[in-house]
């Protein structure tokens, strides 16, 4: 139960920090896809990205942050399976 109250925190988190113009415009959107896969695995978030982004008339680019969300994903599918089920 502990665990689904901490990822609810960081999705709510991850969709109220909102980015500023410069972040918008200078994301390594791959990068980010990535960490947020890998390191927190998240859902992907790029449509709150282009929600946020889109007050600065901004784009971001939703295939590069979707290729690195699919690697970081794969990843921390794999690094959750071998934690879960080592002897």
């Amino acid at each position: 139960m502990t665990r689904y109250l901490v990822w609810a925190a960081v999705i709510f988190a991850a969709g109220c920090a909102g980015m500023s113009d410069t972040e918008c415009r200078s994301a390594n959107w791959y990068e980010l896809g990535e960490r947020e896969a890998l390191v927190y695995g998240l859902q992907p978030q790029i449509e709150i990205y282009e929600q946020q982004c889109s007050r600065y008339g901004v784009q971001p680019a939703a295939k590069d942050y979707m290729a690195g969300w699919i690697v970081g994903n794969r990843e921390w599918a794999i690094r959750v399976t071998s934690d879960c089920c080592a002897p």
